[in-house]
């Protein structure tokens, strides 16, 4: 791998005055360039070094995405959008036009993605979605339920109550749905993988449904290297991936280092718009029998389940989102003991937390994997289920005072796989041009970019040469007038992205 020069360049964060970057094999060789840097290269004279003159744009470690479902989020520009009905009518009414001008073909499902029936004022029913015989089979915005209809349930096998599914049947479906040729889905990942690299991202924890590893391992052995991927593990693939020798933070042969077994996931709970996270105090409204969520493992359970994955150099990371959850999986933690040497627990989520267990997470070790756009998309539903709680929700700046770490991440689907929206929504609490939603939780840009890059502080010698390429310094973008610093931070444009000394984005190659 050549060396490489990046002339006047200016760092996030650092002096304003540019300097010069050398990368060579993959790392930063030199943050401050001399003619001895260059020639100590044993490369011959500067001449022979690649030079990119960045002309004063500014740089910063990669970005990284610590939460994403990469083939879901891949699939969901091929499937028919229903995120803007305001009713079941509304979304059979997407359905049934689209069926009018693009009807699939026979015993092909029709899939739609982003109905979000919480606040709907009528409720879903099979026959709602018939159309003719065309298989229908709405996937929630949240991932946590599957609304089909009758042809669909006849088709897919799903019986006469399967036109509903919630949580882990909802999860095995949306695997179904989603099986097609390698091909295909190879196809579909790595174009998703190039919008990420436009976005600035260098890294993402990859918790696919299933088969992470194996398709992941399939994609280097191709050739591709535009990202670093850390490929995450369920129960269901215990065994599959133990005996692949799939490991966390141990990097897989054959991929140059950028693939790396990722973290194993369990669930304490489900989620918010299915209102299925397991909380302390019952749903209001009309839900039936008053219930507090979805309990996904008793303690016991949930406990055993880590700890045989551990044994096989596995580390969990624990799916908690209600406050009952999440003290649930703190529990877990503590039973554990201390992390792996090199690693550190991981929570996804803790989006309602009670103010006693914001401590345990700096005490016990535990890394708050957030997704902060869900504080923008859920601040409706919230105001209505968790009214008298909210200010417990996303609880960022809480996290952060009380001494624990973030890791910033999108869960696309659900939200965009962008970590400028991420950044923005953590940073203004708000997207929509509302006023912030529970301001007292914001954190900083700073500290949002932080908990963007992996625990890297800034560009060092020695580091990774993962960094992006910004035509703006997002550090400057004022955030007294948080709707338009929403908009800004969004909207930062990304010049050029690398990973590992390679061009994966911008002018320069990729």
């Amino acid at each position: 791998m050549s060396a490489i020069l990046l002339r006047g360049a200016r760092l996030v964060g650092g002096a304003d005055a540019p300097t010069d970057l050398l990368l060579a094999e993959g790392r930063v060789r030199a943050v401050g360039v001399s003619r001895h840097d260059l020639f100590e290269l044993g490369r011959g004279p500067a001449g022979a070094i690649e030079t990119v003159d960045l002309d004063g744009r500014w740089v910063h470690p990669g970005l990284w995405d610590q939460h994403v479902h990469l083939t879901q989020w891949a699939l969901t520009g091929g499937r028919l959008d229903v995120s803007a009905a305001a009713s079941a009518a509304e979304a059979a009414a997407i359905v049934r036009e689209h069926v009018a001008t693009e009807a699939p073909a026979p015993g092909e499902v029709l899939v739609g993605t982003g109905f979000r029936d919480g606040l709907w004022p009528d409720a879903p029913s099979a026959e709602g979605l018939d159309v003719g015989d065309v298989p229908v089979c709405l996937i929630s915005h949240d991932v946590h339920s599957i609304w089909s209809n009758r042809a669909a349930t006849l088709l897919l096998g799903l019986g006469e109550d399967g036109w509903m599914l919630r949580e882990q049947a909802a999860f095995d479906l949306n695997v179904r749905l989603g099986a097609l040729p390698d091909a295909a889905l190879d196809r579909a990942v790595l174009a998703a993988a190039r919008r990420a690299a436009a976005r600035g991202v260098v890294g993402v924890v990859d918790l696919e449904l299933e088969g992470a590893p194996a398709a992941w391992a399939r994609r280097f052995a191709a050739g591709f290297r535009g990202l670093r991927v850390r490929a995450g593990v369920y129960p269901a693939g215990l065994e599959a991936a133990v005996a692949a020798g799939i490991r966390s933070g141990v990097a897989v042969e054959g991929t140059d280092g950028l693939l790396e077994g990722g973290p194993f996931k369990l669930f304490t709970d489900g989620a918010l718009g299915t209102r299925t996270a397991w909380c302390d105090e019952p749903y209001p409204g009309p839900l039936g029998a008053p219930t507090r969520g979805h309990l996904a493992h008793e303690p016991a359970e949930l406990l055993a389940a880590a700890r045989e994955a551990l044994g096989h150099g596995l580390v969990p990371t624990i799916h908690a989102i209600g406050d009952a959850a999440v003290a649930l999986a703190l529990d877990a933690f503590a039973a554990l003991g201390p992390a792996p040497t090199g690693a550190r627990w991981r929570m996804e989520h803790a989006q309602l937390v009670r103010d006693a267990d914001l401590p345990r997470f700096a005490e016990l070790g535990v890394t708050a994997g957030v997704q902060p756009r869900h504080a923008i998309d859920d601040r409706d539903l919230a105001d209505e289920f968790w009214a008298d709680r909210t200010g417990r929700m996303y609880p960022f700046r809480a996290l952060l005072d009380a001494g624990a770490e973030l890791a910033l991440g999108s869960d696309a689907p659900v939200a965009p796989l962008d970590p400028w929206a991420a950044i923005a929504a953590a940073v203004t609490r708000t997207a929509d041009g509302r006023p912030s939603w529970h301001p007292e939780q914001q954190i900083t840009t700073a500290e949002a970019l932080a908990a963007s890059t992996d625990g890297l502080a800034g560009l060092r010698e020695g580091g990774p040469a993962d960094l992006v390429v910004l035509d703006v310094d997002p550090l400057a973008i004022r955030v007294d007038d948080p709707p338009a610093a929403a908009v800004a931070l969004a909207a930062v444009p990304v010049h050029a992205t690398m990973v590992a000394g390679r061009w994966t984005h911008g002018p320069y190659g990729g």
